[in-house]
Formats: C-alpha cells, structure tokens, sequence
C-alpha cells in the first residue's frame, strides 16, 4: 500500500501551479477566488502559509498548540519593498510544497503533532493529506475566480477522502464528492455541506503500546493481502485483523462508518512494530452497546499486550457518553481469551442478556458472551 506522502503533495501543488501560470498576466488581487471573500492573490497566500505551517508542526514536534509563526510576502507590511508579483506567489507556493513534502518524507512513522481536528494530533500521512485538501480545494476556487478549467487527478481527490475524510461515503467519482464534502458542490441524494472538518485518525496510548486508528485505504489493503503501511512481527497480521479490517471498508463503503469506533492496530512504542489488531464491529447502537474484538500476532502473545490493549480502549469507550456496554464474545475453549476478559473488567453476560444478544446478531453456541458496563 502506498500511504499519502510527499510525492503527492508535490503532484497537487505542481497541478496548482501550472493552472494558475495560465492567468499569470491577471490581476490577482481584483478578482475572488469563487466563492470565497479572499482575491484569488489572498488564496495563494493562504495555501502556502498553510503548506509550511503543516510542515512546522511535523518538523517541530508541536504537542500543544501551532507552532507561532507564518509568512509574508515581500511588498506586504514593508512599504519600502517592491510587492511580489503573481510570478513570485507561484514560487512561494512550489517552495512551500517542497518544504512539505521533504518534511513528510523524512519524519518517523510514529511521529504525531498537534492539529485540532478532531483528536488533537495528526501524523505525517495526515499532515500531508490536509495540505493536499488544502492545494485542490483552493486551487479550485482561485480557478472558478480566473475563469480557468481545473480538475486534479481522481488518485489525489481519493487520497484525501479515505485519509481525512474517512467518514464521508464515498460517491460516484473522489473528486465530486471532495467538492461536496466541502461545500463546494452537489451529489444527487445528499443534502448540501455548510460545515465539515478534518477526520485525523485517534492514537490511543498505553504504557507499551500505541493504538492506531486505521484508515480506509489502510483497512482495504489488509483486506487484499497487504501490510495496511504497518510494520507487523514475522506472521502478521492475524486474520481477525484482516476480517475486522473487511467490516471495517464495508462500513465505509456503505456510509455507516465511524472512524473512532473502527479497527486499531496495536503498535509497539519501543520498535514500532505492530503485534495485532482491536477494534468495534460498529458504531453503538441505539441503546449505547458495541460488540468488541482482538487477536495478537502468535509470536506475540502471553506477553500483556492484549490485556493492555483492550483495558486502554475500553476505558475510552466507556468514558464516551454515547457508550453504556461493551461486549465481547469468546470461544468456549479460549482460556486465554477469557482471561484477557477478567483482567480488564468484563464479566460473564447473563443468560436472558446473553439470549437477547444472540437473537440480534445470531447465535453461535460456541461462543461465550461477557459485557463491561459503564
């Protein structure tokens, strides 16, 4: 699986350049940029001070805030300094873009820096996502103000919707639905966008671990056969994760999924290599419950992981007020399984709850049912 990286940013910011460079002779000042209130010079700025400002925060490790700095070019706020030309914008945007796209490149795996939405972190594929949203989308706007035709390879559009837009649907084509997503078009049969933000995906840690939220194109190549972009322990993953990581893409395909209650990959934080897979198998119900599940590599089991793993994220779960039972279910035979179970709260279901159950999601007899309340 190839994630979002530099050399994708580098394609969105070079499609940029070369549409603008058809107006070059324009006054970019006088015209807006579609239906933004900024001219269409203002959006440039806009979109290069954001392509550096994702790299700071890559490049600085922020943890609790952006890093406090931004960009101006010359002629503004210095009287004395002949303005930057449209010539010039175009530099600062391909220079900004590279800077992103190395940054991307050579940051760790495993580094995460503060951005807002929506869990207070992103990591290098998310960062380089956003920038990307940012050059399509703004590109787009500063093409309908100039009046030139613009449309992005449908791989990029793509990119930034299974990565940052992972609880979007997806439409008939990525680029329309990027365009609705973000209120700027129409899809039959949905309403209209008036506000949206970015979906970075949630990082759970614990004291050995961190889990990982998985992203739809992630989920999808474990699916296939693939690595998912993690590096697994020799004989992973475990099929459980790769079942988990097919319910995972039916949701997504289906409009139904909820990215922070979808599949995690289990990270070792001493080496970065991931061990196994936990997660939901949906969003909570009506009633506030939601079945979970986990596996382990073999290699990496009778070592905590599972028990840390799955404590850390039911503690998260149940601190959710949507969330008022977790359940899990085990075979018979799986001591080791139920042990994992008793050591992070769960408890044997009882027989009228554990009957119900079945008769919502099927009976299997071979199955035990346990259940952790809030």
């Amino acid at each position: 699986m190839q994630a979002v990286g530099g050399d994708q940013v580098n394609e969105a910011v070079a499609g940029c350049v070369a549409t603008l460079r058809t107006a070059l002779d324009r006054d970019w000042t006088a015209v807006r940029a579609g239906r933004l209130d900024w001219s269409v010079r203002r959006t440039a700025v806009h979109v290069a001070s954001d392509l550096i400002a994702y790299a700071g925060q890559l490049a600085g490790r922020a943890q609790d805030a952006y890093v406090p700095f931004d960009i101006t070019l010359d002629g503004e706020g210095d009287e004395g300094m002949p303005a930057a030309g449209n010539a010039g914008v175009l530099q600062v945007l391909e220079t900004t873009g590279v800077l992103l796209a190395t940054t991307v490149r050579t940051t760790p795996r495993e580094v995460r820096a503060f951005h807002p939405f929506p869990f207070g972190s992103a990591d290098r594929e998310g960062f380089a996502a956003m920038g990307i949203a940012e050059v399509l989308l703004h590109t787009y706007d500063m093409a309908a103000g100039l009046g030139v035709p613009y449309e992005p390879p449908a791989d990029l559009a793509e990119s930034v919707l299974t990565c940052v837009f992972p609880h979007v649907r997806p439409g008939p084509a990525p680029w329309p639905t990027l365009l609705w997503a973000t209120g700027r078009g129409e899809l039959p049969g949905r309403a209209p966008v008036t506000d949206w933000r970015w979906y970075n995906n949630l990082v759970v840690p614990t004291g050995r671990l961190t889990l990982q939220g998985v992203r739809p194109a992630a989920a999808r190549d474990l699916r296939l056969g693939g690595d998912g972009g993690f590096d697994w322990i020799d004989g992973g993953p475990y099929q459980g994760t790769r079942d988990a990581a097919g319910m995972l893409v039916e949701a997504y395909e289906s409009g139904l999924h909820r990215p922070e209650f979808g599949l995690f990959v289990l990270v070792r934080r001493d080496d970065g290599r991931a061990v196994g897979g936990l997660g939901f198998h949906s969003a909570p119900d009506e009633e506030g419950r939601v079945e979970i599940g986990y596996d382990l590599v073999a290699a990496a089991r009778g070592r905590g992981y599972a028990t840390e793993a799955l404590g850390a994220l039911a503690e998260w779960a149940l601190a959710r007020d949507e969330v008022d039972r977790l359940f899990a279910r085990v075979d018979h035979a799986n001591l080791a399984s139920q042990g994992v179970l008793a050591r992070t709260g769960f408890g044997r279901a009882a027989a009228a709850e554990e009957s119900a159950y079945a008769e919502r999601h099927g009976s299997n007899r071979s199955l035990t049912l346990y259940v952790r309340r809030a």
